[in-house]
């Protein structure tokens, strides 16, 4: 996948080998990790075409954002499997090491797939930064 830019989502992707590299962004740390989760999720599914029908929930201690952002990202996915849900509505809010995420999707349907399966996030190219007021979630997912 080459790089390119959803603007209006909030995320993007960069070049890796045979993987895929994704760069959420926003105002806070939360707004950053639902933005990465949208980049993750985009990948294998065409998510215009997702309706918030039903909710998947996850918690999680974790002190380290960056260790964070790979411990949200693969939740979601595990969640996602077992529900057979796809979420394209995403938020996560924490208080101190405690991490509270919630997604809404619609059930798996063949017509909304891409055929790209993400396997999980990796450690690989990650970071959590703040620069110039604007939060960035990066990582590596493997597909």
């Amino acid at each position: 996948m080459s790089s390119r830019t959803e603007r209006a989502g909030g995320f993007e992707y960069f070049d890796h080998d045979a993987d895929i590299g994704i760069v959420g962004r926003g105002h806070t740390i939360e707004e950053a990790f639902a933005n990465a989760a949208r980049a993750v999720f985009n990948i294998p599914y065409d998510l215009r075409s997702v309706t918030p029908e039903r909710e998947l929930t996850v918690e999680f201690d974790e002190p380290d954002p960056e260790f964070a952002l790979v411990e949200w990202l693969n939740a979601l996915l595990a969640a996602s499997r077992i529900e057979g849900v796809v979420p394209a509505e995403f938020e996560i809010r924490r208080d101190g090491s405690r991490w509270i995420g919630r997604a809404w999707g619609t059930p798996l349907r063949p017509e909304i797939e891409r055929g790209t399966e993400v396997k999980g996030a990796t450690l690989t190219a990650l970071s959590v930064t703040q620069r110039d007021g604007v939060w960035e979630a990066r990582c590596v997912v493997d597909v």
